[in-house]
């Protein structure tokens, strides 16, 4: 287990002095929206998630793919959560949607981008305008598809600011033992908690519900070259026939890089089946909790974010055996490529609504670091409800704990910078949720709390 505990005192030392703090208290006013990002058939969008595919187009669509967006405002402070049924998005495409929010003044601390990480849907790489690389493996830049995908995530977030309501929240958590497995080691670490935080209208009416798990979308395989939300399509789409009245489920992915799903009892063997009665029984559980959760109509929404320079990029010593060999890439193509398509600084956003708290990790953090990441934000802000939005904004590559990384294996073949990468990280990410303040004394985890 990695043990950091000794940054705490100096990430609440330095918590008043962080930039980009919006705090606000008083009535909640929320909008949601959602618009289909299925591409056209006629911009041959390939799926992302596996080199095997070689960067082929779709050959139809299963279930259309959608972005949502949660915009929420109180006493002039606004933040937005937009989460998409897409492989990851690389570092261009925030701010490019930024760009086309200009005219409403939206900042990189009002906005966190999370994508569910569906390895049926659209390729990351097709979609980011600085791979000017020709390797099939790792996706090739599509212009179009680029800016279908940046004009309607604009789209979506306009259309959520435009009808606000007066609302209430709530959140509940609760251990799913069995449902999730550390993909690395049998016996390794494993986040196993869901979280569900219910919005609903002044006078009752469910308005959006936003889930939390860990696991990846990989139960469809490389085979499978139909566009599809994946599980957690059907998650959101379960949940909202249950809830019922027009509601929005809006799922994140949490630290889910040795995360794998443990397929339900009945499955069979068609893939397609087995992610559908995956998500539709991750709904009943989702909805479950949703029963149970008590609102509050006195919100306190709160958000920061803290930008921090990455370790110097470098790859695993073993890299051309596992990543590389997936992706095609080579280390003299690696020395191109990472420059151009990597950055060299990231950054993590956390919000705060009431008793949960939502913090940002711009890529594929393993659980052993998130789990620390968890139980730190937890004691430096008193909330008893913190979740991990994975893949947040951008995809900089995995992240791993020291020893992790050393150990090998896949995941450590596809993270670029180093040995150190999870520590920087982690403090990065703790110094964003050090910015969103003391909670006090509040309601217990029973997820989390004896």
């Amino acid at each position: 287990m990695v043990r950091f505990a000794s940054t705490l005192p100096l990430l609440l030392s330095l918590a008043a002095g962080l930039t980009g703090r919006l705090v606000s208290a008083g009535q909640l006013e929320v909008g949601v929206a959602r618009v289909d990002l299925t591409p056209p058939a006629e911009l041959k969008a390939g799926l992302g998630g596996y080199g095997q595919r070689m960067g082929r187009p779709a050959e139809g669509v299963h279930d259309r793919i959608y972005a949502k967006a949660l915009v929420m405002s109180s006493r002039r402070r606004r933040f937005a959560i937009v989460t998409a049924d897409v492989l990851g998005f690389p570092p261009p495409i925030k701010p490019a949607v930024l760009e086309q929010l200009a005219d409403q003044a939206w900042g990189p601390d009002e906005l966190m981008l999370l994508p569910s990480h569906s390895h049926t849907s659209i390729d990351m790489m097709a979609i980011n305008p600085r791979n000017v690389f020709p390797i099939p493996q790792i996706g090739i830049y599509n212009p179009k598809l680029y800016r279908f995908v940046v004009s309607r995530l604009a789209q979506v977030v306009r259309a959520a600011a435009k009808d606000r309501a007066g609302a209430v929240v709530g959140t509940a958590a609760c251990r799913l033992e069995g449902w999730n497995r550390n993909r690395r080691h049998d016996d390794g670490p494993v986040d196993s908690e869901l979280v569900v935080t219910r919005i609903d209208s002044v006078d009752g009416r469910p308005i959006a519900a936003l889930v939390g798990f860990s696991a990846h979308p990989t139960i469809l395989l490389a085979e499978h070259m139909q566009f599809s939300g994946g599980w957690p399509g059907h998650l959101q789409r379960g949940l909202e026939t249950l809830v019922g009245n027009g509601v929005t489920a809006m799922y994140y992915n949490g630290a889910q890089g040795d995360q794998s799903p443990v397929l339900r009892g009945g499955s069979g063997s068609d893939r397609w089946e087995a992610s559908q009665r995956y998500g539709h029984r991750l709904a009943d559980e989702a909805f479950k909790l949703w029963r149970q959760i008590q609102t509050d109509e006195h919100v306190t929404l709160v958000a920061s974010r803290h930008s921090f320079r990455l370790p110097k990029m470098q790859w695993h010593l073993r890299f051309t055996e596992t990543g590389g060999a997936e992706y095609g890439l080579t280390k003299e193509l690696l020395e191109r490529i990472l420059p151009l398509l990597l950055p060299r600084e990231a950054s993590s956003t956390a919000v705060r609504l009431n008793d949960w708290v939502l913090v940002g990790v711009p890529g594929e953090m393993t659980a052993e670091l998130g789990l620390e990441l968890k139980k730190q934000v937890r004691r430096s802000t008193g909330a008893p409800y913190v979740a991990i939005g994975g893949l947040a904004d951008e995809w900089i590559s995995y992240i791993l704990s020291e020893s992790q990384y050393r150990q090998g294996g896949y995941e450590a073949s596809v993270s670029f910078y180093g040995p150190t990468l999870g520590r920087v990280v982690l403090e990065g990410c703790l110094r964003a949720a050090a910015g969103l303040g003391e909670l006090g004394p509040g309601c217990r985890n029973p997820a989390t709390d004896p």
